[in-house]
């Protein structure tokens, strides 16, 4: 298990949304670039990028799905307090 990780995501309003534009990855779509058009996170600006981080700097939910996936894995819509999330891991340490 790696002590942290370097995630980014894209966070939208609803789950319909959300599959959506994983579809949309999917197919080809560039995740940066939907995260710099679309996510309601400020991390949007820099293409969704959140930095590494390790357990317990993240709501629950999202932390457990980002944990779980392998590095270019992007998750299926993941709901949190603050909405659903596409989460897309990018590396990882430790």
């Amino acid at each position: 298990m790696p002590t942290e990780i370097r995630a980014s995501h894209i966070l939208v309003k609803t789950e319909d949304e959300a599959k959506k534009l994983y579809d949309e990855i999917q197919n080809g779509k560039d995740f940066a670039q939907i995260a710099q058009e679309v996510s309601l996170c400020p991390s949007g600006q820099n293409g969704g990028d959140l930095g590494f981080f390790g357990k317990g700097m993240m709501v629950k939910p999202f932390e457990d799905a980002a944990f779980s996936l392998e590095i270019g894995e992007i998750s299926q819509p993941v709901e949190t307090q603050f909405g659903w999330h596409l989460i897309k891991l990018t590396d990882k340490e430790g």
